[in-house]
């Protein structure tokens, strides 16, 4: 009987063994983790005065495309005066978590105090969670590109009728598409902001984007 107790122990403790390794090894397989990238970003937007040198870390989730995360860089390029504008300077501009988090901006604006000043969403989101947004954030506005853009606006306009806090920018899908090929994981870019048009250059390239107001 002894015997047989302890053989059923080890096979349990052998069982358990093999179990806590395959879910080990199944969950650092399906946890993928981001990439990150680094960006040496230069600003100068002549429309409002802002002049700066930022350095940027950017966590780019495994679903991200670099076309959307040369689009996040772009947002922050053109919003970067808001600090001082929306905040006096009392404030900070910052990548949200984004794609791994649906309850964060891509990008937002927050005083010393913690309020959202400014959210920032680039693609093409939902209509609730713009909603939810513009419930927390004093101005949201979306970056949206893509040959999907004006579809996803059709389809979406209607429900956003009551935000008022909302502004909607598209990027051409040629700019942003252009845009693509400068994704590195070390870059070193140069914005320059002129008339609401973006020109954003790296020492072989340069894209320029225009901005259409679509709400």
């Amino acid at each position: 009987m002894r015997g047989d107790c302890e053989a059923r122990l080890v096979w349990r403790q052998w069982f358990a063994t093999v179990l806590s390794v395959w879910m080990g090894t199944t969950q650092t397989t399906m946890a993928l983790k981001s990439t990150i990238y680094k960006a040496a970003l230069s600003i100068a937007d002549i429309d409002h005065g802002y002049y700066a040198d930022h350095a940027l870390t950017l966590a780019r989730h495994p679903s991200e495309t670099a076309e959307r995360m040369m689009i996040r860089i772009l947002a922050y390029a053109i919003n970067a005066f808001e600090v001082q504008a929306r905040c006096q300077g009392d404030g900070h501009i910052a990548f949200g978590a984004g794609l791994s988090d649906p309850d964060e901006a891509d990008l937002w604006i927050k005083d010393f105090q913690g309020n959202v000043r400014l959210w920032i969403d680039v693609g093409q989101p939902e209509d609730k969670p713009i909603a939810r947004a513009c419930q927390r954030a004093e101005l949201v506005r979306v970056y949206c590109f893509s040959q999907a853009a004006a579809l996803w606006f059709k389809r979406i306009e209607s429900k956003l009728n009551r935000s008022a806090r909302l502004e909607v920018f598209r990027i051409s899908a040629e700019a942003s598409a252009q845009l693509a090929g400068m994704a590195d994981r070390q870059m070193q870019l140069q914005a320059t902001i002129q008339d609401t048009v973006i020109n954003l250059s790296n020492a072989s390239s340069s894209v320029q984007a225009s901005l259409e107001r679509l709400r």
